[in-house]
């Protein structure tokens, strides 16, 4: 493991689900093979790290044994590449037995937001990293995700939380598109956490504005479908290639839109997302079509 993973570029691949039928009650499985290859593509691309079973990874839809697997398959597939898993849930038992689980299967770390059905206080989000923290001795990623989860982290939240044993970086959400503001929301998230903390962008159209800001990671939805793609704006800061994704992003979700991509470049099968989710309509997958062409064209 390196001694700092949790830097450049962390792809998030899909975990593509295969159906036994177009019935909305067809049994789904994990398609183990399309999991494979996505972690396989993203480690021979050089990402710096594979996270599985973040909101990309649709962590929230999987039991624990599904779960489990994906861990199991991208670790026996990425090549020596770091492995971080997802381990939110909505009850701090479960979301333990996940850690557990993913320490068996080789994990090099866990990401973990705090899920929410009852609005959480600051004091139990704290508590619940606290808890985590206690229990692993694997780095431990800041999962913030408010879109998702519900709940919104401050900087001192950060801080307080970047203090634990433990804490190795934190994911911030998408960042404001002026460039001075969006300067204003990193440096604000640095001076709150220690500077062993890495601070890492989420939300790929922002992800060269964190990058040129001084964040030390992306975490990128894009980078598990294009990974060579991905590490091209690490390398580069700019994203003009990858810009023509960016407007479909803010459309439809980054989720629905890596589906689709992955879907037309026979990375994953047909819907491929687990219910009730569903994929893209036909011409917002056509426009996902021209986008990539664009994009393969540069």
């Amino acid at each position: 493991m390196p001694s700092h993973p949790l830097t450049g570029l962390s792809a998030f691949p899909l975990t593509p689900m295969r159906r036994s039928g177009t019935h909305p009650s067809a049994a789904e499985h994990l398609d183990e093979e399309a999991v494979a290859h996505l972690v396989a593509r993203a480690a021979e691309a050089g990402a710096d790290s594979v996270t599985m079973l973040g909101s990309t990874g649709s962590y929230a839809y999987l039991d624990r044994a599904e779960r489990r697997r994906v861990v199991e398959l991208a670790v026996a597939h990425a090549a020596g590449t770091p492995v971080l898993a997802g381990v939110g849930a909505l009850r701090t038992s479960a979301v333990l037995d996940h850690v557990r689980d993913a320490e068996e299967a080789g994990a090099a770390g866990v990401l973990l937001a705090p899920i929410t059905y009852q609005p959480l206080s600051a004091d139990e989000v704290f508590e619940l990293f606290r808890t985590v923290c206690a229990h692993t001795e694997l780095p431990v990623v800041l999962y913030d995700n408010p879109t998702t989860t519900g709940f919104r982290f401050t900087p001192a939240l950060y801080g307080r939380i970047a203090a634990l044993d433990g804490i190795a970086s934190v994911k911030i959400p998408p960042l404001p598109a002026d460039p001075v503001e969006a300067q204003d929301v990193v440096d604000a998230v640095r001076a709150a956490v220690p500077q062993h903390v890495t601070v890492g962008i989420s939300g790929d159209p922002s992800a060269a504005r964190g990058l040129r800001a001084g964040c030390q990671a992306w975490f990128s939805v894009i980078g598990g479908v294009l990974p060579e793609a991905a590490a091209r704006l690490v390398r580069t800061g700019d994203d003009a290639h990858l810009a023509p994704l960016w407007p479909l992003f803010a459309e439809h979700g980054s989720l629905r839109v890596a589906a689709a991509a992955a879907e037309h470049l026979g990375l994953a099968p047909a819907d491929c997302l687990p219910r009730p989710v569903q994929g893209l309509d036909p011409n917002a997958r056509h426009r996902v079509a021209e986008a990539l062409e664009a994009l393969t064209s540069q």
